[in-house]
């Protein structure tokens, strides 16, 4: 599996440990739901102001956003030849924003959504109180393997 994980923003300090953990997660939450082993999946470390633009770009709302997930597929179970599932995009201003309000690390803040949005490339939601609910038990799965 390919996780590829690039950092396109220099407001905030990304290590190269965050970065390894993030591809991690990604292999781990793909191998958990059972994709394929050629299947890949980007997570792009940005700033407010590019997934502000993204945001209003794609979903019409002026802000910036925590995670933004950019699916190829038309559907979870369509996988193409190339087997590329989508981007995940991660404000990294906003998950330290967001870990400060929550009382928690930056890690773990982006580590939640990265698991999120790879989630979300899977086809998983939270539309409803049933669908929210089994989104938040594997996002806690993962967490809880990371000790996070």
């Amino acid at each position: 599996m390919a996780v590829l994980v690039n950092n396109m923003q220099d407001r905030l300090p990304a290590s190269a440990g965050l970065l390894s953990l993030l591809e991690n997660i990604g292999n781990y939450v793909l191998r958990m739901e059972g994709r394929h082993e050629d299947c890949e999946v980007s997570i792009i470390l940005v700033d407010n102001s590019y997934i502000k633009e993204l945001n209003y770009t794609y979903r019409g709302r002026d802000s910036a956003t925590d995670v933004l997930a950019f699916n190829l597929q038309d559907g979870p179970d369509d996988i193409g030849e190339d087997l590329i599932l989508g981007d995940v995009v991660i404000s990294l201003e906003k998950a330290r924003e967001q870990a400060e309000n929550f009382g928690h690390t930056l890690k773990r803040e982006v580590a939640f959504l990265a698991a999120h949005g790879i989630l979300h490339l899977l086809g998983y939601d939270h539309e409803t109180a049933e669908k929210e609910t089994e989104m938040k038990e594997k996002q806690e799965l993962v967490l809880k393997k990371y000790k996070l």
